[in-house]
């Protein structure tokens, strides 16, 4: 047997002797591949259920026609009339305001109404059947008050010349988010103005050849008007002409299918490209707690290498036995986690439909997961490298030492010392020239692609550095947080030596959990400070549940404030009055808007923010300006103004401007001070909340409103608009410390990985102090003291690097966002982590307790 076979020999077996040590070392590496897998289900998973659930050409549609500028009415009519063709249906849809109100209206669609062919089923009333008809959603019924036989004016193409429809039916739709409304593709097509269609879809009669019929389709898109159809090719494009739209072509219904589909798929690759970033950052982390555990077994085997060294074994045959090992234990990981993640792809869906979710299976994706066991085994190759290298360097001599291990070194190189400083150097420079460059307030044609990507690469530098750097920085952070444990006595100082005895160890592992902890960190700060912009853009828009104005420019009902708070649907009922034609000294604005509006008595109060000056400071003879309006005249907090409307002026000073100012109005000013300026006495508007938190609940609010004021006022539904965007950034922020979450596990299992070798490494110390009369409860919380350390010390590297990177990512994106810090979020990460990896040290941390000590002192192999 050679020499390279009885030296990967020697490794397999000792790696075979301690199973539980090689599952130890290989642990982040499960959970790596387990989350490698798992997305590639999650894909499979999120894509089958959305295309199962996708509504697009109906599957009964055989051939569908599209053209660049639409499809005629004129093809519409010529394809009902080709032998063969059992239907065939116009699409289109456009949006009309009310000619009432035109901060409302209806999208209004095409569709049949019934037959295989209809995306809508009448529920209530029937379906339209000749122009000025139409059917709405239950939604739309709800939200508007609106009922069968009930008339609306529409803003058709003319706008000076409403066109009225009379509400016929009432219908379910695929998609319903309110004010939406069908009828005929004929009556679409006419309020839309135009007669062109976006497509048409024909289903065939039974036995009819489709390409005979796609080729007369494609002769009557391209003849004129008069002229008979001429046939073409099937599938081929039709030339322009008069009243055809550019570049008609028909397709087959199921290549149209297709390639819908395909978009929604696409989609579903963009999201899971966004994944696949956060899954690569947890894979790093995975081979940075694998380095540092193999650097641990391997100190732990000094001795065995030594021997092996003294009987012959050149270096380079030890390096690549030790290379096999670790590749051999990245392999053995990768297929445990696989197969972990298969089991939970395949029986997570089943208990999710039993609850009532429509979610479908994952298939066999069996060349993935042979991938992902293949990529684990290289990974960890990859990992085992530094510690190999080392490892393979002992010297024949160490065989002769009584202990089995070495102690680790403490300091770095100077190689690498240089590195670190060269890399923090680099990511210095990158930052300040980001930060040189930051926009300001309304910044025209900024684009942040450029600023994120340079923010990234500097974030990577530094991370990089302190990865170089990390045991020369433990010293230093550990003794400020480790001050608090050493005042608590004996144990206390004990863990925090424990930690600081071995700097390499501790930054190995902490390096992994700062990483966790600044990307974590990052998106906290990131979301709360765009949390807070966002609050303050919406308390512009949305500054209440419901807005209610009267139609027109005149007051509101007399009488209809009072009937408002009388309403037990709505609470905290704010009237205005708003004047337009206001006219500010030194700016070219026409047709603003002042109004009197109390901010203080809305419940967003606390959302609004200036831009410059103070909220609070507004007062009689005071005017808080729109931002825009007050760089336009030149004006700053504090100066003073000469506010017109008619032939009235008054002399304001400037307390405060404002981004995004409420219901529309450029100024914001007190009632004397509107009064001045002879506005009417009358509200000419009021917002109200909702008294309920559900849709159920504001439904009711605004049928009450619609019983109030009937068809005098505009009522309009904000806090849609409100929950929408809150919902989104909610659920983003859940996403994204979601996946950001998966560098922190395999962070914490890290932690309980060198805690757990670090336990077998450090026996005859265990062993001493319990000899000099350590109880085994102390020595037990000593160790998972020490294992919270590595979480603490781990989240102060990581907020030291998310603190200035988050400011500068937050300014960066140019949306002059205020940067928050959330102090109380930020504290609980830290003491999750800390709690996190005490606990992952718990078990090893018993086990070490109960070695008495005489075996521990014995100790040799």
């Amino acid at each position: 047997m050679s020499r390279r076979a009885v030296l990967l020999r020697a490794q397999l077996v000792e790696a075979a002797r301690r199973p539980g040590r090689t599952l130890l070392t290989g642990l982040a590496v499960i959970v790596a591949a387990f989350v490698v897998f798992g997305t590639v289900l999650a894909y499979q998973v999120t894509e089958r259920t959305v295309l199962a659930g996708f509504s697009g050409t109906p599957a009964a549609a055989d051939l569908v026609v599209t053209g660049g500028d639409g499809v005629s009415l004129r093809t519409l009519d010529a394809a009902r009339r080709l032998p063969g063709v059992a239907e065939a249906v116009g699409r289109t849809d456009h949006f009309h305001e009310f000619a009432d109100d035109p901060r409302a209206g209806l999208s209004v669609y095409a569709d049949p109404g019934s037959g295989p062919l209809a995306t809508v089923r009448v529920v209530q009333g029937r379906y339209p059947a000749t122009a000025g008809e139409l059917a709405v959603t239950r939604r739309t019924v709800d939200r508007l008050g609106l009922g069968v036989g009930e008339t609306l004016r529409l803003a058709g193409a003319a706008p000076d010349r409403p066109v009225a429809v009379t509400v016929v039916g009432v219908v379910d739709a695929p998609d319903d988010p309110g004010e939406t409304g069908y009828t005929t593709e004929a009556f679409a097509a006419r309020l839309g103005g135009s007669d062109q269609l976006r497509q048409v879809e024909v289903r065939l009669a039974p036995g009819v050849d489709p390409d005979a019929v796609s080729a007369a389709l494609a002769g009557a898109a391209s003849a004129p008007a008069a002229s008979a159809p001429a046939a073409s090719a099937p599938g081929v494009t039709a030339g322009p002409s008069e009243g055809a739209g550019d570049g008609v072509v028909v397709r087959p219904g199921a290549e149209v299918r297709r390639a819908e589909a395909d978009e929604v798929s696409g989609r579903v690759q963009d999201l899971f490209a966004f994944v696949t970033m956060f899954v690569a950052i947890a894979v790093v982390a995975a081979v940075l707690v694998a380095t540092s555990t193999f650097r641990i077994v391997f100190a732990q085997r000094m001795r065995q290498l030594a021997l092996l060294r003294a009987v012959g074994a050149p270096r380079a045959g030890l390096l690549r036995a030790l290379v096999v090992e670790g590749a051999g234990t990245g392999l053995v990981a990768g297929l445990a986690g696989v197969l972990a993640a298969y089991g939970v792809g395949h029986g997570l869906p089943p208990v999710l439909r039993a609850s009532g979710l429509a979610v479908a299976s994952p298939g066999h994706p069996v060349a993935a997961a042979v991938a992902v066991a293949l990529g684990a085994a290289l990974v960890t190759a990859l990992a085992v490298l530094a510690p190999a290298v080392t490892a393979a360097r002992v010297a024949p001599l160490e065989a002769l030492r009584a202990a089995s291990t070495t102690a680790g070194r403490r300091g770095v190189g100077r190689l690498r010392a240089a590195a670190g400083l060269l890399l923090a150097v680099g990511a210095v420079l990158v930052a300040l020239l980001v930060a040189s460059r930051l926009p300001g307030p309304d910044t025209e044609n900024y684009d942040p692609a450029n600023p994120l990507l340079a923010i990234v690469a500097s974030g990577a530098l530094a991370y990089a550095a302190l990865v170089a750097l990390g045991p020369l920085l433990v010293r230093p952070v550990l003794a400020v947080v480790g001050w608090p444990l050493r005042r608590l006595g004996p144990l206390g100082r004990l863990a925090v030596g424990g930690v600081g005895g071995a700097p390499r160890r501790a930054a190995a592992v902490s390096v992994v959990v700062a990483l966790g902890v600044t990307l974590v960190a990052g998106a906290l700060v990131g979301s709360a400070s765009l949390g807070t912009l966002l609050k303050r853009e919406l308390a512009g828009m949305a500054p209440a549940d419901v807005a209610v104005t009267a139609r027109g420019d005149g007051p509101l009902p007399a009488g209809l404030v009072q009937r408002v708070r009388g309403i037990g649907e709505l609470d905290r009922v704010v009237p205005y009055r708003s004047s337009p034609d206001v006219r500010v000294a030194g700016a070219e604005v026409d047709g603003l808007a002042a109004t009197d509006l109390d901010l203080r008595a809305l419940a967003t109060w606390a959302d609004f923010g200036a831009s410059a000056g103070r909220l609070t400071d507004a007062g009689p003879g005071r005017v808080v300006l729109l931002r825009f309006l007050a760089e336009q005249a030149g004006l700053r907090p504090g100066d003073e103004v000469t506010v017109t409307r008619g032939d009235r002026s008054v002399r304001l000073r400037v307390a405060a401007t404002m981004a995004n100012t409420p219901v529309g109005a450029g100024l914001l000013l007190d009632p004397a001070d509107l009064d001045r300026l002879g506005v009417p006495a009358g509200p000419t508007g009021l917002l109200a909340d909702v008294a309920g938190d559900d849709d159920r609940a504001r439904t009711a609010a605004v049928r009450a409103l619609h019983a109030a004021g009937g068809q005098q006022v505009g009522i309009v539904v904000t806090a849609d608009d409100r929950d929408e965007l809150d919902g989104g950034l909610d659920a983003l922020l859940g996403v994204l410390l979601s996946l950001l979450g998966l560098t922190v596990v395999v962070a914490v299992v890290g932690v309980g990985t060198t805690t757990a070798l670090s336990v077998v490494e450090r026996t005859r110390e265990s062993g001493l102090l319990r000899a000099v009369g350590m109880s085994r409860r102390r020595l037990g919380a000593m160790l998972t003291v020490e294992a919270g350390l590595y979480g603490v010390l781990g989240a102060a590297l990581g907020l030291l690097l998310a603190w200035p990177y988050s400011w500068l990512t937050v300014a960066a994106l140019g949306q002059d966002a205020p940067v928050e810090f959330p102090a109380g979020q930020l504290a609980g990460v830290v003491l999750a982590l800390a709690a996190a990896t005490a606990l992952a040290g718990l078990l090893p941390a018993r086990r070490a307790a109960r070695v008495s000590p005489v075996a521990a002192l014995g100790a040799g192999d």
